[in-house]
């Protein structure tokens, strides 16, 4: 069972990720590419400044803050130079290859020698890293879903969700979208940013192609969350549906190793888990609305005959 919960521990760390990608796709309705750029960003600034005997946090913190930077790089080339949404994120994504490769120095650093959040961690608490993770992967989470839950409720955060439900009626509003716009796209690369700043001490080291297929990843925990909690309608569980999603979606992703897959087919497994989970969702969905609406049809039928009533009196 020890693999269940090194699963489920790479859930909640991925979970952040599912977050930023739910913030763009969902909230602002931006199809943004740059997500494998940030992630590899995060993993490639914390990476480098604990080399640096930086502290943990301040390196999660500074990883944050350039995941932010790369997301507005993207919002303005959207909102300014007027570049479609999946061009500006290929582009932001394309830049940022070299960028991180600038700041590792080279396509992979190790942490092994380095301390990180997770052997500090350990080191007082005593406790496993697989373990720790799960405890420190679920403080995580809650924290950045209640600030989200607070920020989406403010006037601000309430002009981003109106951004990416109706533009046009914000913008007769008197809302600056493309403010909106690049400060959404801000918070979710920083949160993808932040994903990959735990992931690289998490596993040990940094890699330039960390990033590859993490959007499929992203969509895939966001797909499962949703099938499962399609009912839900308030906020704050929605975000914790995408987080369960991506711990459901890691531990498929163990179970199958687990039985000696070989790594090279873990992408057309997760494609076929994203098309199951569609299919899941859509399936329950016209079984929810296939007999209310039949009976609603029924109820409404009536008035025609009061209307020859009322012509046959006159």
């Amino acid at each position: 069972m020890d693999f269940i919960f090194k699963g489920m521990a790479q859930g909640l760390i991925w979970a952040l990720l599912a977050l930023g990608v739910y913030l763009s796709y969902r909230i602002l309705d931006f199809a943004d590419l740059s997500c494998e750029g940030s992630i590899t960003l995060g993993a490639s600034m914390a990476s480098m400044l604990l080399t640096k005997n930086v502290s943990p946090i301040i390196a999660v913190l500074m990883a944050f803050l350039v995941g932010c930077v790369a997301g507005a790089i993207t919002g303005l080339l959207h909102t300014k130079l007027k570049i479609p949404p999946i061009l500006s994120g290929i582009l932001t994504m394309t830049a940022l290859f070299s960028i991180n490769l600038h700041i590792m120095g080279s396509a992979n650093i190790q942490l092994n020698s380095v301390p990180t959040l997770y052997t500090q961690l350990s080191g007082m608490l005593h406790l496993s890293k697989t373990y720790l993770s799960l405890i420190l992967g679920t403080v995580v989470c809650l924290a950045v879903m209640a600030m989200l839950y607070w920020f989406f409720g403010t006037e601000l955060g309430a002009s981003i969700r109106a951004t990416g439900i109706n533009e046009n009626m914000c913008r007769a509003q008197g809302i600056d979208t493309d403010l909106t716009k690049i400060i959404g796209l801000a918070i979710s690369n920083g949160l993808i940013a932040l994903s990959g700043a735990f992931i690289c001490q998490y596993q040990g080291y940094s890699n330039i192609n960390l990033g590859v297929g993490a959007i499929v990843i992203g969509l895939a925990s966001i797909i499962i969350g949703e099938a499962i909690f399609s009912k839900v309608k308030n906020f704050f569980f929605t975000l914790g549906g995408i987080v369960i999603g991506a711990v459901i979606y890691r531990i498929v992703v163990a179970v199958v190793l687990y039985f000696n897959m070989p790594t090279e087919d873990v992408k057309i497994m997760t494609a076929f888990v994203v098309i199951a989970a569609l299919f899941v969702s859509k399936y329950a969905n016209k079984i929810g609305k296939k007999h209310p609406a039949a009976k609603h049809d029924k109820k409404e039928e009536p008035s025609i005959p009061e209307e020859k009533e009322v012509k046959d009196n006159a």
